[in-house]
Order: structure tokens, then sequence, then C-alpha cells
């Protein structure tokens, strides 16, 4: 055996303590980053005082991204304990399951999530297991709300009447130190990577994303989620606006909305309570060229990202 097949050979038998010690003098040279896989944590109930709150964790794959045509094929829920201040206390329970959609799984999906035809065969999702599940915890918070909510309220109505919190837009990420909101990023922000695009998978990673504490407030980006989430916004309608300034509302953050859903045909924000007043003097001098009463919507938790509203 040569000195250079040495080396690859032995590393099979590393005991992890020594693999932790080679990591740890990696990363405090500053010349390396080293990522570790996300370990799960364990599920153990907390000793719940008046203090303790409950969340839930929650994430969907689907045959595609409408959520009035396509359908849930996996679910994936982690329930945890947090403190009012944002800490996390402990995992409380977790929820997987597959469900059989009327068709095939469509072959794209199958390359992004891994999930088969026969993995979801036979499968269903009992409404009244997720309902137990929900019990008792006080917000749903998903890495995309607009897009899970929608998909969790067409099954199970009790998602209608909770509130929820998105952790991809309702924490400005870039603004504390981070360049993207992606889940995968944002999980190697935080030293770790883990198996992406499974639902639960997904639920453990958002989790200790949560849990880390942002630089720029020194408290985890939990407190800035539920800071955010109990805010109320505004929704302004942008109706009958000129097409030919549809470029300078795309600008403002203005998204477009084709009344397919029974919403107006018509471009849209979402604002803080205290920004309104600017956005309707942008509308009046730069869009309409003329005084208006655009039509608002008062948002908060229990009614954001809903397809309701």
């Amino acid at each position: 055996m040569d000195a250079l097949t040495q080396p690859l050979r032995d590393e099979h038998f590393l005991d992890p303590a020594d693999l932790a010690a080679m990591a740890e003098a990696l990363a405090r040279s500053g010349d390396y980053r080293v990522l570790r896989r996300l370990i799960p944590r364990t599920v153990c109930p907390t000793a719940l005082g008046p203090e303790v709150r409950t969340a839930i964790l929650l994430d969907t794959e689907t045959t595609g991204l409408d959520h009035a045509r396509d359908e849930i094929i996996e679910l994936g829920m982690v329930k945890f304990d947090y403190l009012p201040g944002g800490r996390i206390v402990g995992v409380r329970d977790v929820f997987s399951a597959f469900n059989e959609p009327s068709g095939p799984v469509p072959v794209e999906v199958t390359a992004l999530t891994g999930i088969t035809d026969e993995m979801v065969a036979g499968h269903r999702i009992d409404g009244g297991a997720v309902d137990a599940f929900v019990d008792g915890a006080v917000i749903t918070i998903a890495h995309n709300a607009g897009f899970d909510r929608k998909f969790a309220e067409k099954y199970w109505p009790i998602f209608e009447r909770m509130a929820w919190g998105c952790s991809m837009t309702e924490v400005d990420w870039r603004a504390h130190g981070l360049a993207g909101s992606q889940l995968g990023y944002l999980l190697n922000g935080a030293g770790l990577f883990h198996q992406a695009h499974r639902a639960v998978d997904d639920c453990h990673a958002l989790l200790e994303i949560l849990d880390f504490v942002l630089p720029t407030t020194g408290s985890p980006a939990l407190t800035l989620l539920l800071d955010t989430a109990r805010r109320k916004t505004v929704r302004i309608w942008a109706e009958q606006s000129p097409f030919e300034l549809k470029d300078s509302l795309k600008r403002r953050g203005y998204r477009w909305s084709d009344g397919a859903d029974g919403r107006p045909k018509s471009w849209y924000v979402d604002v803080c309570e205290s920004a309104v007043d600017d956005e309707l003097a942008f509308l009046k001098a730069e869009i309409y060229l003329r005084d208006v009463e655009p039509r608002l919507q008062t948002l908060t938790a229990f009614t954001r990202f809903s397809c309701r509203i």
C-alpha cells in the first residue's frame, strides 16, 4: 500500500469526533467554510408553561403551481414550542404523509422531488389526523406561504382559521446580511445542508433557519418573523391603470392579478399601514395623474396569503 492510497483508505475509519475536530479546525482557519448535515431535532414535548407558544411549520409538494387545478402529493409538518421572544425550546411532533393525485405525478415533479407514482399509490392524507396535529398551534409558518396556504386551505379548512407567517417574504434577509431568501441558501448560511424538496425535510431545515441568531439583531430570525406577521398590511389595487405604465408599477413592486380567481383584474401591491399615504401619492402623481381612491384591503396574519382574499 503506497502513501497516496493510505489516506483515502484510512478516512473511512475516522471516528466522528475526529471528523468534528477536523471540521472545527478548517472553520477556524478562515480559509474554509464547513457545512454540516442537518440532523432533525428529537421530538421531545416541552413542559408547557403560560409563556410557551406552539407553532406549525408546513410544506407541501404538489403536481404543479396552480392551487385551483393541481394537487398535493406530500404534506410535511413540524410542531414546535417557542417563547414569546422567539427562542425555540423544542419539537413537539412531526407529520409526514403522501397523497395519491388523480393522475400520474408529472415527470418534472419527480425529477425535482424524487416522489414517484409508486410512492404515492394508495395513500390519502387523513383530514382528522391533520386537524389533531394542528390543534393547539397559534400560527402556521411556511417558506412561501403565498403558495402553501392556498393548497392547504383547499384540502383542510382548519388552515382558513389560522394565522399564517411567511419566512420567505416576512423577513428581509438581505437587510440582515444574507443575499437571498431561498431555503437551501439560508440553511447554508446557518452552516448546514439537507435533502431538499421533500416536505418534512424542508420543515426541519426551516426550523433551524428560524432558530438562527441574526447578527444584526442578536435574536433568532423567528423573533423578526413573528413581529412582522402580527402587523397589519394594506393591499392597494391600481385598477384601470394605463397599460403603458405597467413597467413603472412593476418596478414599484406591484404584481398582476389576472382576475381568474375572483379578484380584480389589476395590478396590486401590499404595504405596511405607515406606507399607504406615500403609495397613494405615487399613484396620483405618476400613474393616474389625478386624484383617485383606489380599492384598499386591510390584511392580517389570518387573511394574508389566503386564496379567499
